[in-house]
């Protein structure tokens, strides 16, 4: 009998899809090449007292002159990205920093070991009912999208989900799917989001409460697919790890989220740092939602528990330190990821395009069919929002000229904001321009190619939904008098 042979190793592709890094600097030198070739122009702004902003005004749009961006503006993107380096105005630095802070609380937390033991106690008490973990998240997190345009915030929950995830049995992307897309399903259904919908309404003239029924039916809708597209996903890795899209880091990254201290006992100290840990979350969200507060009281926050829960865990002065610094540390890459993706957009704003691109975008819709326009209209802020990933950015600069441009098609100025606030939506699920989504990622150790490999379906999916809806909106709206 012929002895056994080994199968020969598969051969190994020598294409390693880039880092995130590289990404956005390519996307920098991307868009620096395109301000060579798209003309400067300018729509003339005026101030909005509701706004609290210059907005566009229609019908001024002109040429201006030109500035395109060179070999030294590229190099700068990345700083400015943090902040103006001529006028010292903050950009990025303010995320970054926030992002610097919850690091160094989490790593604080985590040297006490009251996650890994918290952790360990609450996946022996769901044993064999993990997977309601994940509508339940997913709907607290689309509450906050829907409500107040849930973004940078979420940033504060990777490293807290990710492990519990894990410890569940499934990987890290599923942990960035239920913030991600949670959130993200939220905000493309935004209802009363001051960010979004309030925004544009706004900027587009009309109550903001015009049209709320059809947003609440797409949030539901797409709530209800999303859901079940990451249970499905969730359950076939618990079933069968390998056929998870980070099988190839699985160990890496368990042994990064999981800590090797001795979680065996969960102490009546463990309970009071996991109270206060709690409720440090609870009141970032009071202070974000009523209080008025954003990245620098957020940032302050962090700062002040992570040394509150280092003393009451024991840690010694020198332990609290050390911890801090270290988590602070671990999330660096995830500070710079963000300065990169902001630099994107101060080359395309000092190159003077984007109100180019806008004024194409409104000669497009001209006199075209009710439904065609609606549709087509959604595509284009679907094109704007990975040019301008702010949403309220992109709301104040886009529905001041788009909308009216609905009253000549028979369109319904609030569904012109629909069609808005879902493009804005389903964009910022996926454009490397953002830094929630490019952040996220980099936190929970999950490559950027897999993730779109992971939400193409979901992408596909949305946006038949969307356009269904919004051309049943146009339906519903009679015939235009």
């Amino acid at each position: 009998m012929a002895s056994p042979t080994n199968p020969p190793p598969k051969p190994t592709s020598r294409f390693h899809f880039p880092s995130a890094y590289t990404i956005l600097f390519a996307l920098i030198v991307v868009i620096a090449a395109l301000t060579w070739v798209i003309p400067a122009g300018e729509y003339a702004r005026e101030a909005s007292k509701a706004l609290g902003k210059d907005v566009p005004v229609a019908g001024t749009y002109a040429l201006t002159e030109a500035n395109p961006q060179g070999v030294f503006d590229v190099i700068l993107a990345p700083i400015a990205g943090f902040y103006d380096p001529s006028s010292y105005s903050a950009n990025a630095i303010d995320v970054a920093l926030f992002v610097l802070m919850i690091g160094g609380f989490i790593g604080v937390v985590t040297a006490t070991g009251a996650i890994d033991a918290g952790i360990k106690r609450a996946m022996t008490r769901l044993k064999g009912r993990e997977k309601w973990m994940i509508p339940i998240l997913m709907g607290l997190f689309a509450l906050g999208g829907t409500t107040e345009g849930m973004a940078e915030e979420t940033l504060a929950f990777y490293v807290l989900l990710t492990p519990v995830m894990i410890a569940a049995g499934y990987d890290s992307l599923t942990a960035v799917a239920v913030i991600l897309l949670g959130a993200g399903i939220g905000v493309l259904g935004s209802t009363v989001n001051a960010f979004s919908t309030v925004i544009a309404s706004d900027a587009a003239g009309v109550p903001f409460t015009d049209g709320l029924m059809l947003r609440l039916a797409i949030l539901g809708i797409t709530f209800a697919a999303t859901v079940a597209y990451v249970m499905r996903y969730a359950a076939r890795v618990k079933a069968d790890p390998s056929r998870s899209l980070v099988f190839d880091r699985k160990a890496e990254n368990e042994a990064h989220f999981r800590s090797t201290a001795d979680a065996t006992a969960f102490t009546g100290l463990h309970k009071i740092v996991l109270l206060l840990f709690g409720a440090t979350f609870a009141v970032m969200i009071w202070g974000v939602s009523l209080g008025g507060w954003w990245m620098a009281e957020m940032s302050g926050l962090f700062l002040f528990a992570g040394i509150g829960i280092g003393l009451i865990g024991r840690l010694g002065e020198k332990g609290l330190v050390a911890a801090f610094v270290g988590g602070a540390r671990d999330l660096l890459g995830v500070a710079l990821i963000i300065g990169l993706a902001r630099g994107i957009v101060v080359i395309m704003d000092a190159g003077h395009m984007t109100d180019t691109i806008l004024h194409w975008a409104e000669g497009m819709v001209a006199g075209l069919n009710r439904i065609v326009f609606i549709n087509v209209m959604y595509w284009i802020e679907v094109a704007l929002s990975f040019f301008v990933p702010s949403t309220s950015g992109l709301a104040v600069l886009s529905m001041p000229i788009l909308a009216p441009v609905g009253d000549f098609a028979g369109v319904s100025r609030s569904l012109v904001v629909t069609a808005f606030q879902s493009a804005a939506g389903i964009v910022n699920l996926v454009t490397p321009t953002s830094a929630v989504v490019m952040g996220g990622l980099a936190i929970a150790r999950v490559p950027y190619e897999r993730w779109l490999r992971f939400v193409w379906p979901v992408l596909l999916g949305l946006t038949v939904i969307i356009m269904a809806a919004l051309s049943l909106g146009v339906l519903l709206q009679g015939t235009p008098t």
